[in-house]
């Protein structure tokens, strides 16, 4: 069949089912299997059928905003996409979706075409969802502050200069007299991770610290992973006077580590974090960290998706913005 010529019924005989049968996969209609809405879905997609009217009713002013879970970087990126969301006219609907069944869910309903697009905040989707989201025929953007795409894809994203942020973060203890410094990484799969300990290894050869594999350690990014990290790492002989956390959450959990083993932050253990959320600045002492502009990123990936659902083209398909370290009381220099 040719797809300038394909009519609902052609797609119907495909499929082995009825022509209202299709119409009610077209309309978003929920009484149509999920096994019979997907083969449908499959050949509207690989015949390009765009139904007219299609795109006027899939701009119904509504952003997806899908997270895998909310943490306290979320409210960040949920401000600052709505702002420019309703700069645009648009909403912002927030989607938490966690395991396979949710995200079944979640594209079953993204099927209705009652969204503009959307914003993800997560990378972990299976070759077969983002085969289905492909089918949708929907703008989508990445923000990505735990997460990089896939480096061949061809979906914007919105990041932010990892590689430089462990870069200063590990200078700045240097500077201050630190040679033993430990680090404290988010998940090895993730290449936002891996820019920041690279940022860190660049950071300590720069200086001709030689890197000690033994104040290296993986985490996840939250609080338990760094509380046991840390714990490891200063109960060395040699233990580090200083430690870089991958994250705020994760600093933490690393001055819960200093305080067990009755060490005094910064006096004998100084802390960097990554994030500048609102906890960092109320923790005590106030906690020195990496600031990822949060909210910039996502107006910026929301302004992107509205220029995406208009019909434009992005120049770069990967967009990153400058990190900032932000020096508070959690630093110091090493004692003699």
């Amino acid at each position: 069949m040719s797809p300038a010529r394909v009519t609902i019924a052609e797609i119907a005989a495909c499929a082995g089912v009825s022509v209202p049968t299709v119409s009610k996969v077209l309309n978003g209609r929920p009484d149509v299997s999920r096994q019979t809405r997907r083969r449908i879905e499959a050949l509207l997609a690989e015949h390009d059928y765009i139904r007219s009217g299609t795109r006027t009713r899939r701009r119904a002013g509504v952003i997806d905003l899908v997270f895998t879970e909310l943490t306290p970087w979320s409210l960040e990126i949920i401000r600052g996409a709505e702002q420019a969301a309703r700069a645009g006219r648009s909403r912002i609907v927030v989607e938490v979706v966690a395991g396979d069944a949710e995200r079944d869910r979640w594209l079953d309903r993204l099927a209705s075409g009652q969204t503009q697009g959307l914003i993800l905040v997560l990378t972990e989707l299976s070759a077969a969802h983002r085969q289905r989201l492909a089918e949708l025929h929907l703008p989508v953007v990445i923000v990505d502050p735990v997460g990089h795409p896939d480096p061949d894809s061809r979906i914007p994203s919105v990041g932010a200069a990892n590689w430089a942020g462990g870069l200063m973060a590990t200078e700045h203890l240097i500077q201050l007299g630190h040679r033993r410094i430990g680090k404290i990484t988010g998940p090895a799969a993730l290449l936002c991770s891996q820019a920041r300990l690279d940022g860190y290894r660049a950071a300590l050869e720069r200086a001709g610290i030689p890197v000690d594999p033994r104040l290296i350690r993986s985490g996840d990014f939250h609080y338990r992973s760094a509380l046991l990290a840390a714990g490891a790492m200063l109960r060395l002989p040699d233990r580090p006077t200083a430690i870089f956390a991958g994250s705020d959450e994760q600093a933490l959990g690393v001055y819960e580590a200093a305080r067990r083993q009755g060490l005094r932050v910064p006096e004998e253990l100084s802390v960097v974090g990554f994030d500048d959320v609102s906890p960092a600045e109320w923790a005590s002492p106030p906690l020195t960290t990496v600031r990822q502009p949060l909210a910039e990123m996502a107006a910026l990936a929301t302004r992107t998706l509205l220029s995406l659902a208009d019909g434009s083209h992005p120049v770069n398909h990967r967009l990153e913005l400058a990190t900032e370290l932000v020096v508070r009381d959690s630093t110091a220099p090493p004692q003699e």
